[in-house]
């Protein structure tokens, strides 16, 4: 039987739930390609600067999402300069999104039942 065009496949099921890395890579490039330092950037405005990578986390976990067909070298856009020329741009790849969007949902579960149980900040009494 073949599986639905946004499930994850069970092979990816044991990343469940991502680390903060995997989850804020993968969410930096959801909005298109970005090199290394600009994913940098992105994941720490996108935490409020609550989570930081340093280079050594960013490249091996990108090496791994890699392997796993998660995001995906490109060639990168514009024009590039001498500079631009050695940077790496990444994107994400169909099963990367499928794979974010899923553990989206999760989180979205769990505050829900907080919210249920008045655990969140806001509901908190």
């Amino acid at each position: 039987m073949a599986k639905a065009p946004n499930q994850v496949p069970d092979e990816l099921k044991h990343l469940f739930p991502l680390t903060p890395a995997v989850f804020f890579i993968l969410f930096a490039l959801a909005d298109g390609e970005k090199h290394g330092y600009a994913i940098m950037q992105s994941v720490s405005e996108l935490s409020a600067d609550q989570f930081r990578m340093g280079p050594g986390t960013l490249y091996s976990t990108i090496q791994r999402l890699e392997e796993m067909e998660l995001i995906e070298e490109t060639e990168g856009t514009g024009e590039p300069s001498d500079h631009e020329s050695r940077r790496r741009y990444y994107k994400l790849t169909s099963i990367g999104r499928t794979v974010l969007k899923a553990d989206i949902g999760r989180m979205e579960s769990v505050i829900r039942l907080a919210r249920e149980r008045k655990l969140t900040p806001s509901t908190a009494g």
